[in-house]
């Protein structure tokens, strides 16, 4: 039944109480009430303060649209250099309309396999591969090659061929960037999927070459690459979907700032919110594990 005031009221009037009227008509007293205050509108005066960190929240939002409050929080704070209540960033993007939907997947139990987990710089990269559409051009792929360790992209490459030679590419970029003594003397291990350029005779030869140990992610084992597909993910959503591409050489510009700000800046939830090159500036006392070699 409706809660029309003005008719209970009327029963009020001639002398009966509202908790019986109430029960009769069987409405809670406080809808009543509600009813007899009339719709309430709440209006809040942002503070001077809040509204020009709004403006931060909103330029951080503007380049990277998926960002949650947490991670925008973690940024904030970076770059105003100060601590930021992590309530007050929540409460200004859900008022304003900022925040992002939030999905809730339903637990899936898989069977439990051994997995390596990195615990130095260098010991296990992860490698993988990703596509995306330009105008002119069709489907470019990109390649990537992460530290675990440190969740910093080491190398990566770009090309219209998902061939041999593009995995091969971002894996010389690695060894150039992370081993200026030569990768055979870190005791490096690669994990990559079970894909025909990975597996192929011209990869593992020069994984041979290289002194490289290679593992491939098993089929009872969907987390084995875990790390380096979450971060093709990253890539993805902030250089690549909200974006539309015309040209590679525009596709190569957007993405190779994104991953050149990914590794300096990026909030990595995994590092204590820091980026992957602050963490291993932290922890970069890493010595080769085979000098003899």
């Amino acid at each position: 039944m409706t809660t029309d005031p003005e008719l209970i009221d009327g029963f009020v009037a001639e002398g009966l109480a509202v908790n019986t009227v109430c029960r009769i008509l069987q409405i809670p007293r406080s809808s009543y009430y509600r009813a007899k205050q009339g719709p309430v509108t709440s209006v809040r005066t942002e503070s001077a303060s809040d509204l020009e960190l709004l403006e931060h929240i909103k330029q951080i939002k503007l380049r990277f649209p998926a960002w949650g409050y947490r991670r925008v929080r973690a940024l904030l704070k970076k770059r105003l250099k100060t601590r930021l209540n992590r309530k007050r960033i929540y409460r200004l993007m859900k008022h304003f309309t900022l925040l992002v939907d939030v999905k809730h997947y339903k637990a899936k139990r898989t069977p439990q396999t051994t997995k390596p987990r990195a615990t130095r710089k260098n010991q296990w990269w992860g490698t993988d591969m990703t596509k995306f559409y330009v105008n002119t051009v069709g489907w470019v792929y990109l390649m990537i090659v992460l530290d675990w360790y440190s969740r910093k992209i080491i190398g990566f490459s770009f090309g219209r061929k998902p061939d041999t030679n593009l995995w091969l590419e971002a894996l010389h970029m690695a060894v150039e960037n992370e081993c200026p003594l030569g990768s055979r003397v870190y005791g490096i291990s690669l994990m990559s999927d079970n894909g025909s350029q990975p597996t192929s005779g011209k990869y593992e030869k020069e994984l041979e070459t290289l002194g490289i140990s290679h593992a491939t992610t098993s089929y009872s084992n969907p987390k084995g690459n875990a790390e380096t597909e979450r971060v093709i993910r990253t890539i993805k959503e902030d250089a690549i979907w909200p974006y539309e591409f015309d040209t590679i050489t525009e596709a190569l510009e957007v993405i190779t700032q994104q991953i050149m700000f990914y590794n300096t800046e990026y909030p990595h939830s995994a590092l204590g919110e820091l980026s992957p090159i602050e963490f291993e500036q932290l922890t970069s006392r890493q010595e080769p594990v085979n000098q003899a070699a």
